[in-house]
């Protein structure tokens, strides 16, 4: 079994920043693919950011150009870097991974087998 931990949420202005981090367990790290989920009380849960065993990193276009997405196989730990956030960021933030690429043609993205707690990221207005 995979498990994932958030850390870093909590609250922020409006253009303000925050960092989140995931630490995984297992020897396969470097195998993971892995993405950030969010979900809005009352709304779908939605892909943010998904970066694979290589590093291709894709990104929701409502968070492109503003979170950068990374991973440090050494530490086995996932980031999301969230810059210029908004109002409508936020959410409950889950890191996710999964032995099989999460995005598949293209656009659609796949339900991982693995999911952190989640950590709240709220944006004031």
């Amino acid at each position: 079994q995979v498990v994932l931990m958030e850390s870093g949420g909590g609250s922020a202005a409006t253009r303000g920043s925050l960092t989140l981090s995931c630490a995984a367990s297992g020897d396969f790290f470097p195998r993971y693919y892995l993405a950030w989920f969010r979900q809005a009380p009352g709304k779908e849960r939605e892909g943010v950011a998904a970066i694979g065993n290589i590093y291709f990193t894709r990104y929701a276009d409502s968070v492109k150009g503003r979170f950068t997405i990374s991973r440090d196989n050494a530490k086995s730990t996932l980031y999301l870097q969230m810059n210029s956030l908004q109002p409508e960021d936020t959410a409950m933030y889950y890191c996710a991974a999964d032995f099989s690429p999460l995005i598949v043609d293209g656009r659609r993205w796949r339900t991982p087998a693995y999911w952190g707690q989640g950590t709240q990221v709220t944006v004031s207005s």
